[in-house]
């Protein structure tokens, strides 16, 4: 199989393509950045994996979010426009989203069917999974990966997160009953090649056992043995992040009830194990 990886170079993109190389698939690399020469590269693949966009987390000023909007909406659309000139248009296309679409909720379960939220990463993530509904008119496959809290060893949360354990001063975040839907970069993949195989439609990329923010606190400190008593209190995130500190001081509880019954199965489906394997 053919598939072009747009954002290849980033932290899922690594693992995404060593994965499809190691199965024997023949990957490209491009950038979103142009998209001419993004639709370019595609002409000729089966599948387009479109992984690009700015980084979320850290102080949203207005250009920071402008930034977050665009890369997601503006350029894939773009990107579409260039398509429609190739000669040969892929057959699939597979968009990252995120679990921000269902807004942030302490008591709500959310899957795929649930509807969106109405803050600012769910209205991006309506938008840029709205933008995904193009590639369906040019008569491709689409399938729409919304994606949680992705732990790997070398970048996502625990590139942040593990110096400071280790040193013994982590702790739950604000009151720590804040939910964490979490994926191990192992599954993150998984579903990916799950999407590119020949899922259609929206698939939550979360493990089946999500966790609270004072539970991951817990099993973050017992996989590096050291305490964990130190709380991050609210405010001072709001301090330094503004806006942007919701990322870790909300969340939502979102299940993989897609992926489950398409029969994927979870190599890390436990918070705690999964950690084990990482650190």
């Amino acid at each position: 199989m053919n598939v072009t990886v747009l954002g290849a170079s980033g932290f899922v993109g690594c693992a995404l393509t060593a994965a499809l190389a190691q199965r024997g698939d023949d990957v490209r690399a491009a950038s979103l950045r142009d998209p001419a020469k993004a639709a370019a590269a595609a002409d000729g693949s089966d599948v387009v994996v479109n992984l690009a966009g700015a980084p979320v987390a850290g102080r949203w000023t207005d250009a920071r979010k402008r930034a977050i909007a665009d890369s997601r909406i503006d350029l894939p659309h773009a990107f579409f426009e260039a398509l429609e000139r190739v000669a040969r248009p892929p057959a699939a296309y597979v968009t990252a989203s995120a679990i921000g679409y269902y807004g942030a909720s302490r008591t709500a379960t959310f899957t795929e069917t649930s509807p969106p939220g109405d803050d600012f990463l769910a209205r991006v993530c309506v938008a840029w999974e709205a933008g995904a509904a193009r590639a369906s008119e040019l008569g491709m496959r689409v399938a729409r990966v919304r994606t949680g809290l992705v732990l790997g060893r070398d970048g996502g949360a625990l590139r942040m997160l593990l110096p400071l354990f280790r040193l013994g001063l982590g702790g739950p975040v604000a009151s720590g009953e804040q939910w964490y839907s979490w994926i191990h970069l192992d599954d993150q993949v998984g579903i990916y090649l799950l999407a590119i195989d020949g899922f259609a439609g929206a698939i939550n990329a979360t493990a089946p056992n999500p966790v609270t923010n004072r539970g991951f606190t817990q099993a973050l400190a017992a996989a590096v043995h050291r305490p964990a008593i130190l709380p991050v209190p609210e405010f001072a995130l709001e301090l330094l992040f503004g806006e942007g500190a919701s990322i870790v001081t909300e969340g939502q509880r979102v299940v993989p009830a897609a992926a489950l019954a398409a029969g994927y199965a979870f190599r890390h489906p436990e918070i705690t194990g999964a950690l084990a394997s990482l650190v």
